[in-house]
């Protein structure tokens, strides 16, 4: 068990922080303090006190992320309930199936995201509150929740009459054992699993975060990752929350023309990212520059190439502020030949692994001792890992955890709990990989996404997409089997139609890439076709490819 109390992390840090930036809208002037923060949390667990919560209660949060947003997490987990945050990419059905079946009391809602729910579908939920005020959509008869809302100044008079200072700040007193996040995982079919999460799986987390030397007092964070996934919650919150750094939301879609200029601006210190956005930047900023005869040419030669490694290393680095000490990247894999490049330039980045189901992090390595290929190294101390195969160095099998991040189990769902559970303990991560004798680990694909050929060979589609995916007009690709045959479903770049170029040679360009990829396979993963998707393919809020709809 985690020696530090979760909630105990934000009662010292609040106060040790008071006046210092928490928490910005970036590009708008809501900026609240530390202390700011204090006293809003406060605010909130009068008005969820006036509402008859009661400690182990759920209450939900679902909308844009926002200062507000954090605001609002930060209450309900201090106040000793259980947060239930839902993604706003969900639909409304999939919204109120959620607050049903957590049995959230109380919601915490954007105004659009409301627009859509139905109260009627809730019988359980006794109010509802604007996350852009704070004001209250919906009460239940007799819960006084409006009364309530629009009560609070005099109730935080009352409450400190000689005004709310930093001795004010006295949290729940809730032990790490007891379940602080429900966290309901995007999923693939049906309704998703509500991960339940403890104190100490999130205290694991963040703790561990500290101890790595990457995050300060003082520091500025850019979030452009969706709060309400555990990933993003973990170090782009809840970490920053407990060290005193400073959280700018960026709060708009992360094209890479808004997040250059957000990197510009803030000059984060630490850099929190998906591998879409390296992999953009390498697509479109990297790839044609190298690949110019000239460019091709020096890069033979040793000298010149380590002065083009390091202009490009140089010009990347300037292009995301140029402070960070590290790129850290994780909730998907990586594409193979970025992340060798990124490497042999001397590029400060690393890629990590996790899941919901362990609050999220398994396995870690700096940036300096980072090895291209793995995912780091399995969290020392507070997680195990084990491969199923005979032969874990060698011979592929699925990735196997045990420790303190690892969830409770599956709200409400004992069969789906038993199931992702071995018989001896250990969580099946539905990941497919071997392990290193120091321990790191090297993800060959999911154990749902293998393709098994005719022969009896295993065939992974992701590395087969991450080689197609580099190829010229390619933006984005799935390999499915159709008929005993390996097929590339690919959404083309239409913008690299230069020089004359139409939609109408995209087949013959598809037919050349179909050869060069194949080239660089084994005979039993060879494409027998590419076939052109007509548009981006639907992902997850992390921004995974929903492969289940395409096969």
């Amino acid at each position: 068990m985690i020696q530090e109390n979760f909630i105990r992390l934000y009662e010292k840090s609040f106060r040790e922080n008071w006046e210092l930036p928490a928490v910005s809208d970036y590009g708008t002037p809501t900026r609240y303090t530390f202390g700011q923060v204090a006293e809003e949390v406060a605010r909130l667990h009068l008005l969820m006190a006036a509402c008859g919560i009661r400690e182990g209660e759920k209450v939900a949060l679902v909308g844009k992320d926002s200062a507000r947003w954090c605001i609002a997490y930060m209450a309900v987990i201090t106040y000793g309930a259980v947060l239930v945050p839902i993604l706003q990419d969900f639909n409304a059905n999939d919204i109120q199936h959620i607050l049903n079946h957590s049995d959230s009391e109380l919601l915490f809602v954007s105004d659009r995201s409301w627009e859509g729910i139905d109260e009627e579908r809730l019988p359980r939920l006794r109010a509802a509150f604007s996350l852009s005020d704070f004001g209250c959509l919906y009460e239940r008869d007799g819960v006084g929740a409006r009364a309530a809302s629009e009560g609070l100044d005099e109730k935080m008079k009352e409450a400190y009459p000689k005004g709310f200072t930093r001795d004010d700040i006295r949290y729940a007193r809730r032990g790490n054992e007891e379940v602080a996040v429900l966290n309901y995982t995007s999923g693939t079919t049906g309704f998703s699993k509500g991960v339940m999460l403890t104190g100490n799986n999130l205290a694991g987390n963040v703790t561990y975060a500290m101890t790595l030397d990457l995050m300060y007092r003082g520091d500025e964070e850019l979030c452009f990752l969706p709060l309400a996934h555990a990933y993003s919650c973990a170090f782009n919150l809840l970490t920053p929350m407990a060290v005193g750094a400073h959280i700018n939301i960026l709060g708009k879609m992360p094209t890479p023309k808004i997040l250059l200029k957000a990197f510009a601006d803030i000059r984060p210190n630490l850099i929190i990212t998906v591998p879409l956005i390296l992999e953009k930047i390498y697509k479109k900023m990297i790839l044609p520059e190298i690949s110019r005869p000239a460019v091709r040419m020096a890069l033979r030669v040793p000298g010149i190439r380590n002065l083009i490694y390091k202009k490009i290393r140089d010009k990347l680095t300037a292009a995301l502020g140029g402070r960070f000490c590290e790129v850290i990247v994780g909730g998907a894999a990586m594409n193979e030949e970025v992340t060798e490049f990124l490497h042999r330039i001397g590029f400060r980045f690393t890629i990590g692994y996790g899941m919901t189901e362990c609050a999220p992090l398994i396995s870690y390595d700096n940036w300096r001792a980072y090895v291209p290929g793995s995912c780091g190294q399995i969290l020392k101390d507070i997680m195990e890992v084990r491969i199923d195969s005979p032969d874990p160095l060698r011979e592929v099998g699925e990735i196997q955890v045990r420790g303190e991040n690892v969830m409770q189990g599956y709200y409400k769902n004992p069969e789906a709990t038993a199931s992702v559970f071995t018989p001896d303990g250990w969580l099946r991560t539905g990941d497919l990989g071997t392990i290193d004798t120091a321990k790191r680990i090297y993800i060959r694909g999911r154990s749902k996404s293998m393709i098994l050929s005719s022969n009896g060979q295993n065939i992974y589609p992701e590395e087969i997409e991450s080689k197609l995916n580099n190829l010229p007009y390619v933006s984005e690709s799935v390999v499915v089997e159709r008929k005993g045959r390996l097929v590339a479903l690919v959404y083309p770049d239409y913008d690299a139609l230069t020089g004359g170029l139409t939609e109408n040679d995209l087949p013959a360009l598809m037919e050349t890439n179909r050869k060069e990829v194949n080239k660089q396979l084994a005979y039993y993963e060879q494409l027998a076709e590419i076939s052109l998707h007509p548009m981006e393919f639907e992902k997850t809020p992390k921004r995974s490819i929903k492969r289940f709809l395409y096969h």
